[in-house]
């Protein structure tokens, strides 16, 4: 059995590659709810006012205000940490030096993140129509996809060339 997968990894290595990646990002998922989770408890339960700025809108009741914005994007930035981590060793196994690259990943993170953010503030109202409560499931796998059509392609040929 493991022949018959050793043998499909060296037929198939692109592939394979995309595979590890979406796999390995599932550390960054729960990085990202583990900090969301302590940090919402733990640092920013107080901070309950509403925060708008730009495309960002948190208020107190939905999302928990300032909290909640906050909570929102140290979660998302330990993510990215690890992410970067982890794709770059174990996906890419890339050896370029980090500081020739960090200001790629920093620019691809930011706007991946934007995106995350302010996409289903406009998808979930829309998708509402048509299927009701599975918006938000829904609005988050068109995001999730979103996400690995940025950051993939900027990783294996822009950040982790070797």
């Amino acid at each position: 059995m493991m022949e018959a997968i050793r043998k499909w990894k060296a037929t198939h290595p692109d592939l394979w590659e995309f595979i590890l990646f979406n796999l390995l990002s599932n550390c960054a998922t729960i990085t990202n709810f583990m900090v969301l989770w302590l940090s919402t408890a733990l640092f920013f339960s107080r901070f309950t006012q509403p925060f708008r700025w730009l495309i960002f809108d948190y208020t107190a009741e939905d999302s928990c205000g300032l909290g909640g914005f906050l909570a929102f994007l140290t979660a998302y930035v330990c993510a990215q940490c690890v992410n970067y981590v982890i794709q770059r060793k174990l996906v890419f196994g890339a050896t370029v030096e980090i500081g020739k690259t960090i200001g790629w990943y920093i620019l691809t993170v930011i706007v991946a993140g934007v995106v995350s953010v302010a996409l289903p503030g406009y998808l979930v109202p829309v998708l509402t129509l048509y299927v009701g409560g599975a918006a938000v499931t829904l609005a988050n796998v068109v995001n999730i996809i979103i996400q690995v059509a940025i950051n993939y392609p900027m990783m294996k040929f822009v950040i982790m060339k070797k």
